[in-house]
């Protein structure tokens, strides 16, 4: 912290981070940026259990605002740089910067692994494209206490910066799983014992049906769609059932980070004799 603060937006350093932005160089590089003071947050209290963080870039305000996250960030041993707010303009992605970016590394983990550890509930997101979504799917999986996510070929890339920060800490928090087609997903779910449930509002089985008749009392592997056409015929046809979410009221529908968060939450409930109660709405 005694070291000059950086301000040249052209600095290697700053250059590299702003880089990250682009979804080629994170993957050719393994790292994405953590933007805000949760996502930071997070980031370091996962850095026990394996999470990388390379460098936190913090502007002399937000440091001061957020003491405690420099200081632990310090003491495990992370670079911590303070800058400029024309640094954090530069490297963030937002459209009002927080003055606090964390470098991470990779957080993702091949499916085999996520399996070997027999979940009880996983949620699949199949070709779902829209961050913000993405990022609130990950978000109710991670309340609803489920043991992983797998983004399929063909989805967002959940190191996308706008997926990172819709996840609340939740991409720090749960397993994720990134690449696989989605057949193939469903196929190796099936082998490990899991049943699949394709959540889709045309689906012949009710979610309240299915609760009250034992279906989701079974590990489950909830399989989500795209935002705009939904499941294909042959995801559909390869889950055990089709759940749609009863609509009482006037809507036509509920949109994807919603309908998977009461899918998962169901399922939760049926599950939840053995499983830890943790906090509630932030």
């Amino acid at each position: 912290m005694a070291s000059p603060e950086l301000t040249d937006t052209r600095a290697p350093r700053v250059r590299q981070a702003r880089r990250l932005a682009r979804r080629a160089f994170r993957a050719q590089q393994r790292q994405f940026l953590a933007e805000g003071a949760q996502a930071v947050r997070e980031a370091l209290r996962a850095a026990g259990d394996g999470v990388v963080v390379d460098e936190v870039f913090v502007t002399a305000e937000a440091a001061e605002r957020h003491g405690e996250l420099v200081t632990g960030a310090m003491a495990a041993g992370v670079t911590v740089t303070v800058a400029s707010p024309a640094v954090l303009e530069a490297i963030s992605d937002t459209v009002t910067p927080q003055g606090l970016v964390a470098v991470c590394g990779f957080v993702d983990c091949p499916l085999g692994s996520v399996l070997a550890a027999r979940p009880r509930l996983l949620a699949l997101l199949a070709e779902v494209r829209d961050p913000g979504n993405a990022g609130s799917v990950v978000r109710a999986a991670d309340a609803a206490g489920a043991d992983g996510a797998v983004f399929s070929a063909g989805s967002v890339d959940p190191y996308n910066g706008k997926v990172v920060r819709t996840s609340v800490g939740g991409i720090f928090h749960l397993p994720i799983v990134t690449g696989i087609p989605p057949l193939d997903v469903v196929g190796q779910v099936r082998e490990a014992g899991l049943q699949v449930l394709a959540a889709d509002a045309t689906g012949p089985v009710d979610l309240d049906e299915a609760e009250r008749s034992g279906l989701l009392a079974r590990p489950t592997a909830w399989l989500f769609g795209n935002e705009a056409w939904g499941l294909s015929d042959e995801l559909r046809g390869s889950a055990d059932a089709v759940v749609r979410i009863p609509i009482y009221g006037r809507a036509e529908s509920l949109n994807l980070a919603t309908a998977a968060a009461l899918c998962l939450y169901a399922s939760a409930r049926c599950l939840s004799d053995d499983r830890p109660v943790g906090g509630g709405a932030s």
